[in-house]
């Protein structure tokens, strides 16, 4: 047995069943492994920011990491970005870099780079394995460090020779960290804010946004009269059906500090204190008024489900329900197709049990208020900002939820960061309804140019927002890269369509112009 085949055979007893690869010369070692190790379903991805992607949107669904497989430096550079999207979810992802032959190295060869350096921003664990004897421990200690509460990316750099010198076998993952213990200090600090008769927020985020965690905060709500806001930028929310509905913290930092301005107490369960995405001359980073106090209730490893359990028990919100009443589901709309019109189309037909993958940006707005009367889904949203994040995650979610309809809500810009996703949903046969918001610009750059006081924007600034010229043609590329395409420009053509869509097994795409 040689290392790759001890590493993977690793991985395979810690459970992992999927490996996303964009693999080179320095990986056919662990490409060869694949085949004499079963258990791993291998998946190719054709950009490398596919992969990362993908396994970004499995662990979200599934809690457990699936390996990347890329090649040297500029492979795991070209994933980058959506790491980075991972870290900011806190995502259980294993990835193996190969690297030259140690003893090549020093040859400074083409693709000789610092990996160590590119991966730690984007890591919570990193390391260049020895030796073939240490390949398998090494593999074991980061599936338990991807895995050990909060989560997180966990990237093994496998030199060629550690990959195909002889390896004594697989080793055991040991358990991971357990998260931390609730501090009943700070649940009866969030209780005495909530018995204060000052006005607090509980701002929810993380592990907060699951089905526990948000029916106890909205008994929370319900018996002591405080609101429950949801962070801007979510890694996975419950919503629709009976779950409780709260309002998500707004993007624009103005409209973010209206919303917490009367906060004179603002209680954190799996995330921390918001900020502003960007910092604007003459502001401020914060969004909470400097008068408001802060409590950590839980940090993001904490239990946080357990921590706003026990501060209903503490509050005496045991008996309580979810006040508020459900919102009814949206109607099939009919007319033209503008943004409100394509939100409440979704809603009204979405499946129950869809998973939602939201990278439409400006145009999804209206969705995510609609959507609170949809029967019960799940949405994975932009948690770090990097777009090009909606496609792959929408294949990962699909690759760890077959029997789930997945409905990827993606912009038109940043869906061509990874475009090479639709090769592979075609490939695997996996059930994804791709939604196209086809406004032809970067709508969101136009916003802040305007923000920014450029109310007139010359020549050469309206070009680097505008997608017109020539006009990108998304049924066209769909077909080249396997997947069904149509195109809607009316709300009753588009109804028609994802209705269609939705029937069908297998990828689909619907450009709707707007």
């Amino acid at each position: 047995m040689n290392g790759a085949e001890a590493l993977l055979r690793t991985a395979v007893a810690a459970g992992v069943d999927l490996c996303l690869a964009n693999p080179g010369t320095t990986e056919m070692q662990l490409v060869a492994a694949l085949d004499t190790v079963p258990g791993l379903r291998s998946v190719l991805g054709l950009f490398e920011g596919v992969c990362t992607g993908a396994a970004d949107g499995y662990a979200r669904m599934t809690r457990r990491p699936a390996l990347t497989l890329l090649h040297l430096g500029p492979g795991f550079a070209n994933g980058i970005a959506n790491l980075h999207n991972a870290r900011r979810a806190r995502s259980p992802i294993v990835n193996l870099v190969g690297d030259h032959a140690s003893w090549h190295l020093a040859a400074d060869a083409p693709l000789t780079s610092d990996i160590e350096s590119l991966a730690r921003p984007v890591s919570v664990w990193v390391r260049t394995s020895a030796s073939a004897k240490d390949l398998a421990r090494d593999g074991a200690e980061a599936i338990r460090a991807a895995l050990s509460p909060p989560g997180g990316v966990a990237t093994l750099i496998v030199p060629q020779d550690c990959a195909w010198d002889p390896a004594e076998g697989p080793v055991r993952v040991a358990p991971p960290d357990a998260p931390e213990p609730i501090s009943d200090a700070a649940i009866e600090q969030a209780a005495a804010a909530l018995r204060s008769g000052e006005n607090t927020a509980l701002f929810l985020g993380g592990e907060a946004l699951g089905e526990r965690s948000l029916r106890a905060a909205a008994r929370i709500v319900a018996a002591t009269g405080c609101r429950a806001l949801i962070e801007t930028l979510v890694a996975r929310l419950e919503r629709g059906g009976d779950l409780p509905a709260f309002e998500r913290l707004p993007y624009f930092p103005e409209q973010a500090r209206e919303a917490l301005a009367p906060c004179r107490h603002v209680l954190l369960a799996g995330t921390r204190e918001p900020v502003a995405f960007f910092g604007y001359r003459g502001d401020s980073s914060r969004l909470c008024p400097d008068s408001a106090r802060i409590h950590t209730l839980a940090d993001p490893g904490h239990d946080v489900a357990g921590a706003l359990e026990a501060l209903v028990e503490r509050v005496g919100a045991a008996a309580q329900r979810n006040a508020a009443p459900r919102p009814a589901r949206p109607v099939r709309p009919t007319g033209p197709l503008d943004p409100a019109r394509l939100g409440q189309a979704l809603a009204a037909l979405q499946p129950e049990n869809a998973i939602v993958v939201d990278e439409a940006a400006t145009t999804g707005l209206a969705y995510a208020a609609f959507a609170a009367g949809a029967p019960r889904h799940t949405v994975l949203g932009l948690t770090g900002g990097a777009i090009g994040q909606g496609l792959p995650s929408a294949l990962g979610a699909a690759l760890a939820c077959p029997d789930r309809k997945v409905i990827a809500f993606q912009a038109d810009g940043s869906g061509m960061y990874t475009v090479q996703s639709l090769w592979s949903m075609a490939r695997e046969s996996v059930d994804v309804v791709t939604v196209v918001c086809s406004n032809r610009a970067y709508r969101i750059l136009q916003a802040e140019l305007a923000r920014a006081g450029i109310a007139e924007p010359g020549r050469n600034a309206r070009s680097l927002t505008d997608l017109s010229h020539p006009e990108l043609d998304w049924v066209s590329l769909a077909r080249g890269l396997g997947v069904p395409g149509t195109r809607a420009d009316t709300a009753d053509g588009f109804c028609d369509a994802f209705a269609r869509a939705l029937a069908e097994p297998g990828p689909a795409l619907i450009e709707a112009v707007l």
